[in-house]
């Protein structure tokens, strides 16, 4: 039986929003500064290239018996107490799970030390992940955040002009993230994962 989904409230806090979170009705929700938002459904290509992702992501972890996991959903606390995220990959350390006192009950991060790495695939509304996602994970010390624009969207500030299907992946350096972008054949480099043998337009073709 599908649950039905409750109204959703007004302004509410973290906490609230938790208590609120439907669970079963398949559709997805984030806390924005106090307002619960509904989170467009996926299309087709955008599933495909989070899940190419999330599949090598769990060879890697297998072939090195690295100590991480991949979460299929958590919500990540901001530093403040009015904005929580769903990402559409995350992989959390096993060894510094039990760090987030919310885990365990509510699948809520609170410590961006125990994410290894965290994927943004962008959509349209892409301002979010190159903007306001991108400085709520650097706040929360978050050592490796990907944004997979595969058709291109982001501003030309972001991925420079002619805009074309870009890979940027910023890694956190003394408290600040400093990007590094890949399009086309050129092979990933990702601290996470320095072993990964993948290029940009791998992923990209995922979507095929």
């Amino acid at each position: 039986m599908v649950q039905a989904i409750p109204t959703i409230p007004t302004k509410v806090t973290f906490d609230e929003f938790i208590a609120w979170y439907p669970e079963g009705t398949g559709c997805h929700y984030e806390l924005r500064s106090g307002e619960i938002v509904e989170m467009p459904k996926p299309t087709g290509k955008h599933s495909r290239v989070a899940g190419f992702i999330t599949v090598k992501a769990g060879i890697e972890i297998d072939r090195l018996k690295l100590p991480y996991f991949i979460s299929k959903e958590c919500v990540i606390k901001s530093v403040r107490d009015e904005s929580g995220y769903e990402p559409d990959v995350i992989v959390l350390d096993e060894r510094s799970i039990a760090d987030n006192p919310r885990w365990e009950k509510e699948s809520v991060i609170t410590q961006g030390s125990s994410v290894r790495l965290v994927v943004e695939v962008v959509s349209t509304n892409w301002s979010d992940d190159y903007a306001l996602k991108l400085e709520e994970y650097e706040a929360l010390g978050i050592s490796e955040y990907w944004i997979v624009d595969y058709l291109g969207l982001g501003g030309r500030r972001f991925i420079g002009n002619p805009k074309r299907p870009t890979l940027s992946i910023y890694q956190l350096i003394e408290g600040e993230y400093q990007v590094r972008q890949f399009r086309e054949n050129e092979r990933i480099e990702s601290l996470t994962f320095p072993e990964l043998d993948l290029t940009a337009s791998q992923i990209f073709r995922a979507t095929n």
